[in-house]
């Protein structure tokens, strides 16, 4: 597990979406490749009542996996998404959601990532798949 100043760094320059749905980082896992987010998502982003809408879902696994690639590969200074798949499982409600994500496979260039969401109850609610282009600090 990483040390605590990785998880406050990341955190202290975390894109603004993030923090509008409430998002912060919890752990660094560099053996396993992971980084685990919580949201705590208000109704504000949702349809019908309390089911969050599916392009914020899409956003938090992959803010998750991105972040999975720059605290657990060395030398990335950008991850671009070529492809993105999300599958729902169960309805995501808005409140507390913890999401991970994870460096399946990286090369030089590109990288294989996956993400996972669970609800407040540990539910598996939605699954995500991903291919990125990696860009490397000169």
């Amino acid at each position: 597990m990483e040390g605590t100043n990785t998880v406050d760094s990341m955190n202290a320059s975390r894109p603004g979406f993030i923090e509008m749905l409430g998002g912060e980082i919890t752990a660094i896992d560099t053996d396993e490749k992971t980084c685990t987010f919580e949201f705590t998502v208000s109704t504000q982003f949702c349809h019908s009542i309390d089911v969050v809408q599916g392009g914020f879902i899409t956003a938090m696994l992959d803010a998750a996996m991105s972040h999975a690639v720059f605290a657990t590969v060395q030398g990335i200074s950008g991850v671009s998404s070529l492809e993105i798949k999300t599958s729902y499982l169960e309805p995501t409600r808005a409140g507390t959601l913890r999401v991970v994500g994870q460096v399946v496979k990286d090369s030089y260039k590109t990288v294989f990532l996956e993400g996972k969401m669970y609800n407040a109850e540990g539910l598996l609610s939605a699954t995500a798949s991903s291919v990125a282009k990696l860009v490397r600090a000169s």
